[in-house]
């Protein structure tokens, strides 16, 4: 018995040639070529170093709003402080990438290499992580001026 497309989509089954069905082409979305690996570690790295950025921008604009409260702000020497340890470990991460990005990972001789800058970046990155936890633990706003009462 000759079954009609009409009879497969009825009963559930996948046609023959139907998208899901063992004889089946490959959707168009699916790729049929190898994932190039430097330019996905490339991809990734210039999205670290905009989330750097953008993190970069947030510190200073943090340090800034501190540098304005002055002195007599409770919290001004250790904003100060960890504002700048986070600054300097970022630009740290940030030459990192650039060297990460420099090295071909195809190369197996740089593998070494790459597997440690790599770690190291991981790492200072949990570090500024760490430190920007306590600038906002410090807090960084602005005090609410009272208006005084009569």
């Amino acid at each position: 018995m000759d079954l009609s497309a009409e009879d497969y989509e009825l009963n559930g089954d996948l046609r023959p040639g139907s998208h899901g069905s063992p004889d089946a082409s490959p959707p168009h979305w699916i790729r049929n070529r190898p994932i190039n690996v430097n330019h996905y570690a490339n991809k990734k790295s210039a999205a670290e170093s905009m989330l750097d950025i953008a993190l970069l921008m947030a510190n200073a604009s943090q340090l800034k709003a501190v540098i304005e409260q002055g002195p007599g702000f409770a919290f001004f020497v250790p904003l100060v402080v960890l504002i700048s340890i986070s600054l300097m470990l970022q630009i740290c991460v940030g030459v990192l990438l650039i060297f990460l990005v420099k090295y071909d990972l195809n190369n197996p001789a740089k593998h070494a290499r790459l597997d440690f800058l790599n770690n190291l970046a991981t790492g200072l990155v949990f570090l500024i992580v760490v430190v920007n936890i306590f600038i906002t633990a410090f807090g960084v706003q602005k005090p609410m001026d009272m208006a005084p009462q009569q």
